[in-house]
Protein backbone atom coordinates (compact mmCIF):
# COMPACT_ATOMS: atom_id res chain seq x y z
CA UNK A 1 0.00 0.00 0.00
CA UNK A 2 1.46 3.33 -0.99
CA UNK A 3 2.24 6.24 1.55
CA UNK A 4 -1.00 8.36 0.90
CA UNK A 5 -3.23 5.61 1.19
CA UNK A 6 -1.07 4.53 4.65
CA UNK A 7 -2.42 8.25 5.29
CA UNK A 8 -6.02 8.09 4.85
CA UNK A 9 -6.25 4.37 6.23
CA UNK A 10 -5.07 6.09 9.39
CA UNK A 11 -6.67 9.11 9.61
CA UNK A 12 -10.09 7.08 9.04
CA UNK A 13 -9.06 4.91 12.23
CA UNK A 14 -6.71 6.82 14.88
CA UNK A 15 -5.84 10.49 15.55
CA UNK A 16 -2.43 11.88 14.78
CA UNK A 17 -2.24 15.06 17.05
CA UNK A 18 1.52 16.61 17.53
CA UNK A 19 3.56 19.42 18.18
CA UNK A 20 5.27 19.73 14.98
CA UNK A 21 5.73 17.45 11.56
CA UNK A 22 8.98 14.94 12.97
CA UNK A 23 6.49 13.82 15.52
CA UNK A 24 3.85 13.55 13.41
CA UNK A 25 5.96 11.29 11.25
CA UNK A 26 7.31 9.28 14.36
CA UNK A 27 3.26 8.76 15.64
CA UNK A 28 2.21 8.09 11.66
CA UNK A 29 5.33 5.47 11.81
CA UNK A 30 4.48 3.55 14.47
CA UNK A 31 0.65 3.54 13.86
CA UNK A 32 2.01 1.98 10.18
CA UNK A 33 4.04 -0.26 11.92
CA UNK A 34 6.85 -0.21 9.34
CA UNK A 35 10.34 1.89 8.25
CA UNK A 36 8.86 5.03 6.52
CA UNK A 37 11.45 7.47 4.20
CA UNK A 38 10.42 11.32 5.36
CA UNK A 39 10.13 12.58 3.04
CA UNK A 40 8.12 10.01 0.58
CA UNK A 41 5.64 10.75 3.96
CA UNK A 42 5.89 15.00 3.64
CA UNK A 43 5.13 13.98 -0.06
CA UNK A 44 2.44 11.90 0.28
CA UNK A 45 1.04 14.48 3.03
CA UNK A 46 0.99 17.29 0.27
CA UNK A 47 -0.31 15.46 -2.10
CA UNK A 48 -3.28 14.43 -0.05
CA UNK A 49 -3.61 18.10 0.54
CA UNK A 50 -3.39 19.25 -2.93
CA UNK A 51 -5.76 16.57 -3.76
CA UNK A 52 -8.81 17.50 -1.20
CA UNK A 53 -7.98 14.32 0.82
CA UNK A 54 -7.18 16.23 4.07
CA UNK A 55 -7.00 19.39 5.32
CA UNK A 56 -3.73 21.81 5.89
CA UNK A 57 -2.53 20.02 8.79
CA UNK A 58 -0.22 22.77 10.28
CA UNK A 59 -2.88 24.76 12.83
CA UNK A 60 -2.64 27.61 14.72
CA UNK A 61 -5.48 26.91 17.21
CA UNK A 62 -6.77 30.36 18.95
CA UNK A 63 -4.72 32.00 21.15
CA UNK A 64 -2.08 29.62 20.95
CA UNK A 65 1.35 30.43 20.66
CA UNK A 66 2.53 27.55 19.06
CA UNK A 67 1.47 25.66 15.60
CA UNK A 68 0.09 22.00 15.93
CA UNK A 69 0.20 19.00 13.50
CA UNK A 70 -3.09 17.48 12.89
CA UNK A 71 -4.22 14.80 10.69
CA UNK A 72 -7.92 15.62 9.64
CA UNK A 73 -9.69 13.89 6.38
CA UNK A 74 -11.98 15.91 4.47
CA UNK A 75 -15.14 14.44 3.08
CA UNK A 76 -13.47 13.43 0.40
CA UNK A 77 -10.65 11.93 2.36
CA UNK A 78 -12.74 9.61 4.47
CA UNK A 79 -14.83 8.44 1.35
CA UNK A 80 -11.08 7.40 -0.08
CA UNK A 81 -10.47 5.88 2.79
CA UNK A 82 -13.49 3.94 3.14
CA UNK A 83 -13.30 3.04 -0.16
CA UNK A 84 -9.72 1.89 0.57
CA UNK A 85 -10.50 0.06 3.76
CA UNK A 86 -13.77 -1.86 2.40
CA UNK A 87 -15.64 -0.04 5.16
Amino acid sequence: MDIAALLLRTGLTATIDAPNAEAAFQHFRILASGALDPAAFHEAVADCVRRGLIHEPLRLDDQSLTCHWRLVLTAQGVARARTITGS
